[in-house]
C-alpha cells in the first residue's frame, strides 16, 4: 500500500499511536471505523506498523564493516552500565575515524537503528546506536512492547545513558576525537539536548522531527546544527518558531531544511511514511555535513 493510498485520519491516529498517545488496540479500533472507496481503515492502518526484514539497506553480514554489540560503563544512568551496537569500516590496517551516535525513537534499538549505524559505517565512520532500554532487559522484539518500557523509566536517567553513550564512542579507541550525533523522533530531542549539554565536545549535530530545547537552554549549543523537518508534522513544526528565535538571538550556527509532501517519520524506511526522495536528499546532507564538521 502506497502513501497515497492511506487516509489522513489513519496518519493522524498513527501519529498519536507512535508517540505512545494511544495504545495498538485503540489505534486499531479507531482505524477500523474509516472505510475510504472500499478500503478498510484497519487495512490502511496495518499497513503503518514497520516491516524491518525488507527494509535493511546493509546487511549485518556486509564485508565492508564490522558490526557488533559492545557493553560499557554508565555512571549515573539508569543501572550503571549500557549496551550498544557499534559499527566501523572493517580494514587491516590501524586507524581512526569520525565518530557518530545514533540515537533510536521511543521504543528501544530497533533493527531500522541498528541499520543506520550500519549504513555510517560504509560512508567511514564509527557508529555507535546505543539501546536505551538495555538497563531494563533491551529492545523486547517489537515496537508495541519497547514504546511501553522506554515511557516506564526514568527520563533523566535515560537522558543520563545517552550522554555517557555519547562520550564512550567518542572516546572510543577508533575515534579521531570529533563527535557527531544524529536522532529520530524521541532521538532527535536527544541530539539537541546532547548539543545543549555537550557544548564544545559535541562537533555536530543532526535532528530527524525531533523537540526542541528549552530556549534559555540554547546559548549552551556549539556544535552546527541541520534540522531536518517534516512538512506535515504539527507537533514539531510548532516548536521550531521559538527555537529558530534561539538560534538567531543567540548567533548559533545551523541550517533547517523541510522536505515538501513528507510526514514525521519520513526517513524510516520500514514504514508507508518513508519518503524516498526525501530520505535520500536527508540522508546526503546528513553524511556531507558530518564530513564537514567532523573531519
Amino acid at each position: 500500500m502506497q502513501q497515497t493510498d492511506i487516509d489522513q485520519r489513519i496518519y493522524d491516529l498513527y501519529d498519536e499511536y507512535c508517540h505512545g498517545f494511544m495504545e495498538r488496540r485503540e489505534f486499531l479500533r479507531q482505524a477500523s471505523a474509516i472505510t475510504v472507496a472500499g478500503v478498510s481503515g484497519l487495512a490502511m492502518a496495518q499497513a503503518l506498523l514497520p516491516r524491518y526484514a525488507e527494509a535493511q539497506e546493509v546487511l549485518f553480514t556486509d564485508d565492508r564493516i564490522k558490526a557488533q554489540y559492545v557493553d560499557y560503563d554508565s555512571p549515573d544512568g539508569t543501572s550503571g552500565s549500557m549496551r550498544g551496537y557499534l559499527a566501523h569500516p572493517k580494514q587491516e590496517s590501524a586507524g581512526v575515524f569520525p565518530a557518530v551516535i545514533v540515537i533510536h525513537e521511543n521504543r528501544g534499538l530497533n533493527p531500522y537503528i541498528e541499520d543506520v549505524a550500519r549504513r555510517f559505517a560504509v560512508e567511514g565512520f564509527i557508529a555507535l546506536a546505543p539501546d536505551g532500554l538495555s538497563p531494563v532487559g533491551g529492545y523486547p522484539g517489537n515496537d508495541d512492547d519497547g514504546r511501553t518500557l522506554q515511557r516506564s523509566m526514568d527520563q533523566a536517567k535515560l537522558k543520563q545513558d545517552m550522554l555517557n553513550s555519547a562520550e564512550f564512542v567518542k572516546s572510543h579507541e577508533l575515534s579521531a576525537g570529533k563527535l557527531g550525533s544524529v536522532g529520530f523522533c524521541w532521538g532527535g530531542g536527544i541530539t539537541n539536548f546532547l548539543a545543549v549539554k555537550m557544548g564544545s565536545d559535541l562537533s555536530a549535530g543532526v535532528p530527524f522531527y525531533g523537540a526542541s530545547p528549552a530556549s534559555d537552554d540554547v546559548p549552551g549549543i556549539e556544535a552546527p546544527l541541520m534540522i531536518q523537518a517534516a512538512e506535515d508534522d504539527p507537533r514539531i513544526n510548532a516548536m521550531w518558531p521559538e527555537f529558530e528565535a534561539a538560534l538567531k538571538a543567540n548567533q548559533k550556527t545551523y541550517e533547517h531544511h523541510v522536505y515538501p509532501g513528507t510526514r514525521h517519520g519520513f526517513h524510516n524506511y520500514s514504514t508507508p511514511r518513508y519518503n524516498e526522495a526525501a530520505a535520500k536528499l536527508a540522508w546526503q546532507r546528513t553524511v556531507a555535513f558530518f564530513r564537514e564538521n567532523l573531519a
